[in-house]
């Protein structure tokens, strides 16, 4: 897969207040320095969800390797590398880690082994992609682009930051909503329809299904499952402009549909629009 990042959808409010979501590929493994933002609305395929046959062929044919191999010593960050022949030996020995990891997990699978407990043996080698909507990006760019942030972070916030550097917003007016993941070909939807269709394919992360096709009944069922189960981050990438620009949860200027619906569950949790 590799490192990518692109603009799914980038809006500006009345106030002048921009939104993007965008899609960014990265090593799993630094995950969770990334979800440190709080800041970030962000969704991503589960290791729990994806079935372990698949997992399994993305990491024999596909594995993340580090960017670089520093050499080690105290603190956080790496200053030196390893020299040529100790950066083969180590690459060696993780793709060795690897193998070990695909015969473990394929034997635990065997066993029948459920997939929320197999898969996360395999998940230092694996890409990940994460659908990540926000109207604040500086903290992220000035921690995460710095020299001293780990490589593999470093690279993905670079290429959000080009990304975002090289899109243009799209003007979003008063009662219109930001809806990632809608195409063009549906927005002739009524309006509560898109919303809970670009809401399910924000919890997907893909327009499409797992099958590979876009159903739009598959994602108005989702978008239900969501909503009953109470899984609500979805619901946060699909916005519309506030009347200031004030922050509203993590969005500055802009309204959450996770909000119209806590609202009508916990009235005491509405805010001021």
């Amino acid at each position: 897969m590799g490192y990518t990042a692109r603009v799914l959808l980038d809006s500006v409010s009345p106030a002048g207040v921009r939104l993007t979501t965008l899609e960014v590929t990265f090593p799993r493994f630094v995950l969770s320095e990334f979800n440190t933002h709080r800041v970030f609305s962000r969704n991503s395929a589960s290791s729990r969800a994806i079935p372990t046959s698949k997992l399994l062929e993305r990491v024999a044919s596909d594995p993340v390797l580090p960017l670089e191999w520093g050499r080690n010593k105290a603190g956080m960050s790496a200053e030196d590398v390893l020299d040529p022949e100790d950066e083969e030996s180590a690459k060696r020995l993780w793709l060795s880690a690897r193998d070990a990891a695909v015969e473990h997990a394929r034997r635990l699978l065997e066993l029948k082994v459920h997939k929320q407990e197999l898969n996360r043996v395999l998940e230092p080698y694996l890409w990940h992609t994460v659908v990540v909507t926000a109207t604040e990006w500086e903290n992220f760019f000035a921690l995460r682009c710095a020299p001293s942030a780990q490589p593999e972070i470093r690279a993905a916030a670079q290429r959000m930051r080009d990304a975002l550097a090289a899109s243009t917003p799209g003007a979003v007016g008063d009662g219109e909503w930001h809806l990632p993941l809608l195409q063009d070909d549906e927005r002739s939807l009524d309006v509560e329809s898109q919303k809970k269709i670009s809401a399910a394919r924000c919890a997907r992360v893909s327009y499409l299904t797992h099958d590979g096709k876009r159903e739009i009944e598959k994602d108005l069922e989702l978008h239900d499952r969501l909503k009953t189960e109470r899984h609500l981050s979805p619901f946060e990438h699909v916005a519309t402009p506030a009347s200031d620009v004030e922050f509203h949860a993590n969005f500055r200027g802009w309204l959450q549909m996770r909000r119209d619906i806590e609202a009508a569950t916990w009235p005491s949790l509405a805010v001021r629009r």
